[in-house]
């Protein structure tokens, strides 16, 4: 399935047509661990474009190969439930090589850009190396990429605002980079305003935390968020962004404080695992089988949910006024679509 657009096309295309929130999906594994779930993975995305998303991230950190990532975005493809529902592979891989590899199998397959994550072996001496180990993933392919500028990846020793401005700035230039998740510069709001001074119009700025939205949205305009598990408050989060991209501000707040609970749940979450530097995975995938989706097995290895946490989670669903699953907490484990 060809791209949609060239590289020469690619900034374009994304300013014409990313708007709205991107949530994430992650491979669904059958009960013995030994395949990907087929059925599982499809009612994952099914369920994200009921939401109203305008795409998923496809994740790339539950235990798969580098043969079922393949398989799972030839799922992805072959079962989009919209010409306008997107996909993004989550380019966390082992080496440079293998996302290199992985880049050009998701254009050749049809998925829609790359959110590039760098191997935790990467160890950069400066800073242009970044920008080069940046600029080798995007000539590799000709994939839509955006830039994750994220603490996680250890660049606070060459700036303090945990990913140097400039070589934000300079990757830019590489013409399939499409946008930046900006996710540095915290404390405080330095570190976007910094960003927007310096490449805003050039590509799209996304701060995926979405407690932030309605500030981007005012100050700057954010027509597209992403990425994150905004399906853990079901369909609010995009409904709000729209609504405040729209100047819709009252009808928006609503919304955005009715999530509150839930809210405060996933960052105390975010907040009890930031030194290990991983997702909690196995939370997530909690959180969003209470609003309808799959649940079921992951592989090792995973931080585990435990009952507390769980009981954290669906009562703060229930405090936000969101509709929550009435089937007991051990169903979660087995998913709604067991194999």
């Amino acid at each position: 399935m060809p791209l949609q657009y060239t590289r020469t096309e690619a900034k374009e295309w994304a300013k014409k047509t990313w708007f709205g929130c991107c949530n994430i999906v992650m491979p669904t594994f059958t009960q013995d661990r030994e395949r990907l779930n087929r059925k599982a993975i499809i009612h994952d995305i099914n369920r994200s474009y009921d939401l109203g998303f305008w795409g998923t991230l496809l994740i790339s950190e539950c235990g798969t190969t580098l043969s079922e990532m393949e398989e799972f975005m030839d799922i992805a493809v072959a079962n989009r439930p919209s010409e306008n529902f997107h996909y993004v592979l989550l380019g966390s891989f082992n080496t440079l090589e293998e996302i290199q590899y992985m880049a050009k199998k998701a254009e050749e397959k049809g998925i829609d850009a790359l959110l590039l994550a760098y191997p935790p072996s990467f160890f950069p001496q400066d800073k242009e190396e970044i920008y080069e180990f940046t600029k080798s993933v995007a000539m590799a392919s000709n994939l839509a990429m955006i830039i994750f500028a994220v603490p996680t990846w250890d660049f606070v020793r060459f700036h303090p605002s945990q990913f140097p401005p400039d070589i934000i700035e300079k990757m830019t230039d590489i013409d399939t980079v499409v946008a930046v998740k900006y996710e540095c510069g915290r404390p405080g709001t330095g570190g976007m305003v910094e960003i927007q001074h310096r490449i805003g119009g050039k590509v799209l700025i996304s701060d995926p935390l979405e407690q932030n939205c309605p500030a981007w949205i005012k100050a700057y305009g954010m027509p597209w968020m992403g990425t994150s598990n905004y399906e853990y408050f079901a369909d609010l989060v995009p409904r709000y962004h729209r609504l405040f991209n729209e100047g819709k501000w009252d009808e928006g707040f609503k919304l955005y404080w009715q999530v509150q609970p839930a809210r405060l749940a996933k960052m105390e979450l975010m907040n009890s695992v930031v030194g290990a530097k991983l997702i909690h995975r196995a939370a997530w995938k909690y959180m969003q089988w209470l609003v309808g989706f799959n649940g079921g097995p992951l592989r090792m290895p995973q931080m585990r949910v435990d009952a507390a946490s769980m009981k954290r989670y669906r009562d703060a669903l229930t405090r936000s006024g969101i509709p929550v699953t009435e089937e007991p907490d051990s169903q979660f484990f087995v998913g709604r679509n067991p194999e």
